[in-house]
């Protein structure tokens, strides 16, 4: 069936993948407590997939087949496609609290970009590579799978090139060939959802030169292959109290190191050996699409901030303050500057064979770094209105306790018509959002989630088309040549 149900795809992780958490081999993943709560979270796209609110946005009819399918595993042909993406990895990442889903997001990501690229090589190289893509794409899609992706390497001594590495396993490289497939060693970072994803999908982190053509691989694995050993960070608790963590009490996305402990990968599933002009374009293709994931699943968190820093400005009776309105018209100013990049980014989209729509580059780099820019000024502005109560006001524990709750209640109170109970709710939403393990996990993925602010800048000023203002310059000036 092309849509699975929620149950469906918790029962689907019981293949006895091998997870490490907190130094301890995890026998079954749906049974973690922590984990638990990263599948939970996952299923909000199997739920929307069957809830009549969104069933029209989360699913769309596929040309092919004539069959409902998750409309992530859609080829985006056109500016509206990439739109309802948009659209609809905002509204999953609205009912997670301002936590991104990811659980087809970015394996769809990589396999548009891998269309593009294998497109590319046949036609360069006589390669057959396509055909490969297109069978995996709807392997995945026909089975409503979840997918990880595996792209940036350990990397060990950045100065040096994957070949010039005292590892050599630094960068996932192959280290043999077979009538069944290739072998490859290393490891990855930073792959997230891994632990609850279905399949693992690598690609090249960087551009590579001759000497690295070991290293210029692309394929993908069953979250269960052999050799395959996924260290989970460990990041959070179990389950929390929701009271005192509203947000991260209920959702979670786990990351590891992810371990090539001599994967054998068979032919079919692989879809870079070697070409290694390609692995830069590769990587790169598939950072542009992941980048409009990034910025569409940023606009829930960027609306959050605006509504936390009025409700804080309403609850603690400052909502007339000139200097609170300042930091009001700041942050509104701040979240609809995305929202504007990014839809710009679908409307101003190029068509690239095979006939797949890419968001504007540019755009999409812009974005990005309006947002990783500024958010850390935006987390202070919210926390400056709510004030101190957000790290040392009281538990919800003490709010239900018989002797002491009354007095938490009424010395908490706010505004007049605003109960302390409510007001230390608002208090713990903020905390959780900016002052916790949540919160430095957000500033830290500002800075370097979907490649760093200094990449995105890069790129920026490589697509940008300076030659024009340049010579229009010149004549405005009158220069001659």
């Amino acid at each position: 069936m092309p849509l699975r149900t929620p149950e469906q795809y918790r029962t689907s992780l019981k293949d006895g993948r091998t997870v490490y958490y907190k130094g301890e081999r995890v026998p079954d993943v749906t049974e973690n407590p922590v984990i638990q709560v990263a599948i939970e979270h996952a299923s909000i796209d199997y739920r929307m997939a069957e809830d009549p609110a969104w069933k029209d946005l989360a699913t769309v009819t596929d040309a092919d087949t004539g069959q409902r399918i998750s409309r992530y595993y859609q080829l985006p042909r056109s500016s509206d496609d990439l739109l309802k993406r948009s659209a609809l990895i905002e509204q999953a990442t609205r009912l997670g609290r301002t936590l991104v889903v990811l659980i087809k997001e970015i394996g769809t990501d990589a396999l548009f970009a891998l269309h593009i690229l294998a497109h590319q090589m046949d036609g360069k190289l006589g390669t057959k590579y396509l055909e490969r893509v297109r069978r995996y794409h709807a392997y995945c899609r026909d089975n409503d799978l979840a997918l990880a992706v595996a792209q940036t390497d350990v990397k060990g001594d950045r100065s040096l090139a994957p070949s010039e590495q005292p590892d050599p396993d630094a960068y996932v490289h192959i280290v043999g060939e077979s009538a069944e497939g290739i072998t490859v060693r290393g490891a990855k970072v930073h792959t997230s959802v891994s632990t609850n994803a279905n399949e693992i999908i690598v690609l090249p982190t960087r551009a590579l030169g001759e000497k690295d053509r070991d290293y210029a691989v692309s394929f993908a694995v069953p979250a269960n292959a052999g050799g395959l050993k996924l260290i989970a960070a460990p990041y959070g608790a179990a389950r929390m109290d929701i009271f005192d963590h509203p947000i991260s009490g209920q959702h979670r996305m786990m990351e590891t190191l992810t371990v090539f402990d001599d994967v054998l990968v068979p032919w079919d599933r692989v879809f870079l050996k070697g070409e290694w002009q390609y692995a830069g374009p590769l990587a790169l293709t598939f950072v542009e699409f992941h980048r409009f994931t990034a910025v569409s699943y940023k606009l829930p968190l960027v609306d959050l901030l605006v509504g936390c820093a009025r409700l804080m400005a309403e609850y603690n009776g400052l909502e007339r303050v000139s200097h609170v309105r300042d930091k009001m018209i700041h942050l509104i100013s701040y979240a609809e500057t995305l929202r504007a990049l990014t839809h710009m980014a679908a409307l101003q989209c190029k068509m690239v064979e095979p006939g797949i729509a890419v968001p504007n580059q540019m755009l999409v780099n812009i974005a990005k770094h309006h947002f990783a820019s500024h958010y850390h000024q935006a987390v202070q502005w919210v926390q400056d209105i709510s004030g101190g109560l957000v790290v040392t006001g009281p538990s919800g524990r003490d709010l239900q306790s018989p002797e002491i709750g009354g007095y938490v209640k009424k010395y908490l109170a706010g505004k007049k018509g605003i109960s302390g109970d409510k007001r230390l709710q608002a208090f713990k939403m903020v905390r959780d959002l900016t002052a916790s393990d949540f919160g430095g996990y957000q500033e830290v993925l500002a800075v370097h989630a979907e490649g760093s602010i200094e990449a995105e800048k890069l790129a920026i000023f490589r697509s940008y088309d300076s030659k024009s203002a340049y010579e229009y310059a010149k004549w405005v000036a009158g220069i001659q040549e």
